[in-house]
């Protein structure tokens, strides 16, 4: 069976739990706590040396970093898909995708957050603000992007979830954490809403995982 290293609120952690359940795959549930460090504990870096999560263990097979992980899935189990069939609207929503997991989630991970508020001193205040800008400036262009699509069904591509609902869920769930104002968002929250209707979301929501404190 699948090994998954995790934490339940991690971003990253999520979107993979999205897309194992997307596939029906069941897989064994490992908690890594970072709140007491364990992602940086000698037995966690000897499997993922970068000491981050999630981690996939299957049989010898150790695979490390989100996009990796599910570009693997998609490979070894294509059906159902999270990409569609053509070349232009595999990149399209690819991109979606991107625009959450390169320019939103990076610069609002645990790491970045840390540095804020134990290098720089930053208060909840500063790093909720923080946070706020850059998700902002995710939201804005992807709401737009969003909204102009006349094929879309009730999902960010289509009538079904993508790869790019596999992203955009968790950095929702984020964007509530940090306090950020969804109101101009509405397709953003439409999705999200009908994602959230779907067992493999409800699963793998942050809440109902093992570790959630």
């Amino acid at each position: 069976m699948l090994q998954l290293h995790n934490f339940f609120r991690s971003g990253s952690s999520h979107r993979l739990r999205i897309a194992l359940n997307l596939k029906g795959l069941d897989y064994q549930y490992v908690a890594v706590s970072l709140g007491k460090q364990e992602h940086l504990s000698a037995t966690y870096k000897a499997l993922n040396p970068q000491g981050l999560v999630p981690t996939l263990v299957d049989g010898d097979s150790v695979l490390t970093q989100s996009p990796a992980i599910i570009e693997w899935l998609e490979e070894r189990h294509p059906a159902p898909a999270l990409l569609p069939a053509g070349p232009e609207d595999r990149a399209h929503v690819r991109a979606l995708a991107a625009l959450v997991g390169c320019d939103i989630h990076p610069i609002n991970n645990r790491r970045v957050l840390e540095y804020l508020r134990n290098v720089l001193g930053c208060d909840d205040a500063a790093v909720n603000a923080w946070c706020a800008t850059w998700i902002n400036a995710g939201f804005e262009a992807l709401e737009t992007l969003l909204a102009a699509d006349t094929r879309r069904g009730d999902f960010c591509f289509g009538t079904t979830p993508t790869l790019a609902d596999v992203y955009l869920v968790p950095q929702v769930e984020s964007a509530r954490r940090f306090k950020v104002d969804l109101g101009p968002y509405p397709t953003i929250v439409a999705i999200d809403q009908a994602c959230a209707r779907l067992d493999a979301f409800q699963k793998a929501a942050p809440a109902v995982q093992p570790d959630a404190l």
